[in-house]
Order: C-alpha cells, then sequence, then structure tokens
C-alpha cells in the first residue's frame, strides 16, 4: 500500500509541473526564444546550356530557395514599370521566385547575369530578367515553339533548374 502512496505523490507532481508549463503565456515562450528573421533568397546568376534532347536554363540562389512558380504567358513585361520585354519568340514562361532578391540591403545588384540576351539554342531563345521588385524576382524566357519543360531544385550550391525538351524533328513527306 506504502508503493500506491508514492505512486500516486509522483503522478500528481508530475500533473502539476506538467499544468504549470501550460500556463505560461505563448507570447512568452516565443519572447524568450531569439528572433531570427528568414533570410531572403538572392538570385545571382542565370545560365544555360544545350544538351542532346534538351535545353536547361539554370537560376543560382544564395541562401534557401525560395517558393517558385513557372507559368506560360502571352507577353512578357517588366513588373515596375509595365512596359513589354523586346524578346524574339512566340511562347513565353515566366519565372517568378518569391520572397527573393537580386541586390543586397544596400540596394545594390547580386544579380550578375543577363538582364536581357537572345539565346541560340533548339528550343531556348531569349531570356531576361523582368523584375526585381517587392520581394519578388521574375525572369522571362522565350521560345519559338511551345515548351515542354520539367523543374527540380538542387542542392550544394543551390539553384533551380528548368530543362526545356527539344521539339521533334518535323519530317516532310
Amino acid at each position: 500500500m506504502h508503493h500506491h502512496s508514492r505512486l500516486a505523490a509522483a503522478a500528481a507532481a508530475l500533473l502539476l509541473v506538467a499544468g504549470t508549463g501550460s500556463t505560461v503565456p505563448a507570447s512568452a515562450s516565443r519572447s524568450a526564444a531569439p528572433s531570427q528573421a528568414p533570410a531572403t533568397a538572392l538570385v545571382t546568376n542565370v545560365r544555360w546550356g544545350g544538351h542532346s534532347s534538351f535545353d536547361r536554363l539554370v537560376v543560382d540562389i544564395r541562401g534557401k530557395v525560395p517558393p517558385i512558380t513557372v507559368q506560360a504567358v502571352q507577353r512578357l513585361h517588366y513588373d515596375a514599370i509595365g512596359t513589354e520585354v523586346p524578346l524574339a519568340g512566340k511562347h513565353f514562361l515566366e519565372i517568378r521566385l518569391s520572397p527573393a532578391a537580386a541586390h543586397d540591403d544596400n540596394g545594390r545588384s547580386v544579380y550578375k547575369g543577363p538582364k536581357l540576351t537572345r539565346i541560340w539554342l533548339p528550343s531556348l531563345k531569349g531570356l531576361a530578367l523582368t523584375g526585381d521588385f517587392e520581394g519578388v524576382v521574375t525572369l522571362g524566357a522565350a521560345f519559338h515553339t511551345r515548351p515542354s519543360y520539367t523543374t527540380r531544385v538542387l542542392h550544394s550550391p543551390e539553384r533551380f533548374v528548368l530543362d526545356i525538351r527539344h521539339a521533334p524533328p518535323v519530317c516532310g513527306r
């Protein structure tokens, strides 16, 4: 019987400690931890290359790769001013990274890639940095045919990869 009273006392002590911990306000536990704002991903470069069956576009990133969307658009526009991007092509992809920047905290560009360039690969025909505005970096890619692509994120170093399949050859009969 003495064993049961010890066990009951230990259980009561655990409940008392657990109950005390749960009465601490959430704001108190948050303020005790050091506050760390997540660092903004920095887009530092864009490069490309041709392979036997696909073209590859690589976006180099310093920091953690942010969420990225790739979307087909009718035309490419510069984000801040809205003017059309002068890239030759019939089909376009907009690549949007957010939250991200192509400049440091002092406003100096960290992006070393092309701002606007024509590319002579089988699928990829042009590339432009179309925005670095309010925590969003956008890039535009131009194609003569509708692009069929896959995406992935690679690490060490951090980068986003867009692989665009070459269009099958058109056979004349």
